[in-house]
């Protein structure tokens, strides 16, 4: 287990009550807790812009009957097998699709990737959800 430090903060007592209003909300169990995922969501960030190696999942929502989409989707896909690791596609109802791209690599090839699932025409929504590969927290 790793050794803990303790620190003491000091923060106006609106801003206080507002965090703790949040961390309820968000079940979290303590403030240690809660700040310690924001020192780590905050981290995940820096990586992300720093061009270090991270992890994410790109969620995309289409219509599977749109003529040469799943096609064109797969192609695309192709194209950046260098950062992909994983796909899962899931039929949501009889139009409608889900499919979930697992990413890592650099962080501009995965934008580029989401920004090229999102540009096709019969993708209703696309996100990408930034994560990290956990070496650096």
């Amino acid at each position: 287990m790793a050794t803990v430090a303790r620190v003491g903060v000091s923060l106006e007592e609106d801003l206080l009550r507002k965090f703790d209003e949040r961390i309820r909300t968000k079940k979290c169990p303590n403030r240690s807790e809660a700040i310690r995922a924001l020192i780590r969501e905050d981290l995940v960030r820096a990586e992300w812009r720093e061009n270090k190696e991270i992890a994410g999942a790109i969620t995309l929502i289409y219509d599977h009957h749109k003529r040469e989409l799943v096609n064109r989707l797969v192609d695309i896909q192709h194209n950046f097998g260098e950062v992909i690791i994983s796909s899962q596609h899931i039929h949501l109802d009889h139009d409608n699709c889900l499919e979930i791209v697992a990413v890592r690599g650099r962080p501009g090839k995965a934008r580029e990737l989401a920004d090229t699932l999102k540009a096709v025409k019969g993708v209703k929504h696309a996100t990408l959800s930034m994560a990290t590969t956990g070496r650096n927290l």
